[in-house]
């Protein structure tokens, strides 16, 4: 039995790796990680003890989840070395200048209730779902070091058994028999810097292709598009391998680049939401049209299909997701319906919704004169798969 803060509380977990022994006790939300090293201190930075601060969530919510990093971005001890563990049900995030309607299948997204993210860092589009792994590592800037971190993840991977070579790649990547099984961006503000990334453990590879390789051809952007990387599920070169056993190894690994032996991990929940006003103003801003799809660069879009009643070709231009120039080109024999159908479509969400109030306001000028209402709704049926 083991005394922290006059509570006893029993000891659930403790392995012996070499010099390093860890043990693990749970106390209410908290959870609490004592370390201790044996090795002989030679100066090097990565064994003089630094305060750190250790955060994982509790919940799959991954707009909450996205939330509470930039809270932590913008909140944490210039102090300290933070940690932020943490993983999502299935959604997709954007890079904060990026597409949505050229990164992603929307349409495949809400039929299967994938969730879309936009972070405020940059990089490409991701998808995650509860067979990754995120972490996030914040720093004060005078301390920050990207290979300092990305070491921290290789020695982790390799601690619980991946076998070598694990290897940094390029800027941004931890590579494993070749293939990417993490990737990473960072940000700095003045004094802040953060590094993120994912570990790729048992990702359905399946919905990743499904969701980030739309087939949009036609479709133009100013905004950053993503690279698609060759990746490895770690899982199936250990398949013992899962999201607690990680997030155990990177803690251990975190605490004994600091050389730190009392570390407290703070657990966060949604209820957090209703204590720190702070994070749920991020929070209500991430869930937001506006932030989501609003805040996509200019693009344009051509559509242009043949029906019984003739070709139409529409061009669409769009900024911040509003349709703001429309050209409809086509042979039907109802010009009428095509000029009223690119007044309607002005101005409107380039989404289901702004398409279907566009198409309905149409048919209700029109009043079905030479059968618009068949053809507008095949058409609205046509756009709306197509966006």
């Amino acid at each position: 039995m083991i005394s922290i803060k006059g509570v006893v509380s029993p000891l659930l977990f403790k392995s012996n790796n070499n010099n390093f022994n860890y043990i693990k006790i749970i106390n209410n939300l908290n959870r609490y990680y004592s370390t201790t090293t044996t090795t002989t201190t030679t100066g090097n930075e990565n064994n003089k003890k630094k305060s750190i601060k250790i955060y994982k969530s509790t919940t799959n919510n991954a707009l909450f989840n996205i939330a509470t990093e930039d809270w932590l971005f913008k909140e944490f001890d210039l102090n300290k070395q933070t940690l932020y563990l943490w993983r999502n049900s299935p959604t997709v995030v954007i890079g904060r200048y990026q597409n949505p309607y050229k990164e992603c299948h929307l349409q495949r997204m809400e039929e299967d209730n994938v969730v879309l993210a936009r972070r405020y860092s940059g990089g490409g589009a991701v998808y995650h779902d509860l067979g990754n792994t995120n972490f996030t590592f914040l720093s004060p800037t005078a301390d920050y070091s990207k290979d300092r971190n990305t070491n921290i993840i290789i020695n982790s991977l390799s601690s619980i058994g991946i076998s070598p070579p694990i290897e940094a790649s390029g800027r941004n990547d931890i590579i494993v028999q070749g293939k990417k099984v993490s990737g990473s961006a960072y940000k700095q503000s003045g004094p802040r810097s953060f590094h993120h990334g994912t570990i790729m453990i048992n990702v359905n590879l399946d919905s990743l292709q499904k969701y980030l390789n739309p087939n949009k051809d036609k479709l133009k952007s100013k905004g950053i598009t993503s690279v698609i990387s060759r990746v490895l599920n770690m899982k199936t070169i250990l398949p013992t391998m899962d999201h607690e056993m990680v997030c155990d190894s990177v803690i251990k690994e975190f605490c004994k680049m600091y050389g730190n032996d009392n570390v407290e991990v703070e657990e966060l929940t949604v209820s957090d939401l209703e204590r720190i006003p702070s994070l749920k103003e991020t929070y209500e801003t991430l869930q937001k049209w506006d932030w989501r799809f609003g805040n996509s660069p200019e693009f344009e879009h051509q559509f242009e299909k043949r029906f019984d009643w003739g070709t139409i070709d529409i061009n669409m231009n769009v900024t911040k997701s509003i349709i703001e120039k429309v050209k409809i080109y086509s042979d039907s024999l109802n010009p009428t319906m095509i000029e009223v159908l690119s007044n309607n479509l002005l101005g409107m969400k380039y989404n289901e919704e702004g398409i279907s109030i566009a198409i309905e306001r149409t048919k209700t000028v029109l009043n079905n004169i030479l059968d618009s209402n068949s053809q507008l709704d095949q058409l609205k049926e046509y756009l709306i798969k197509s966006i």
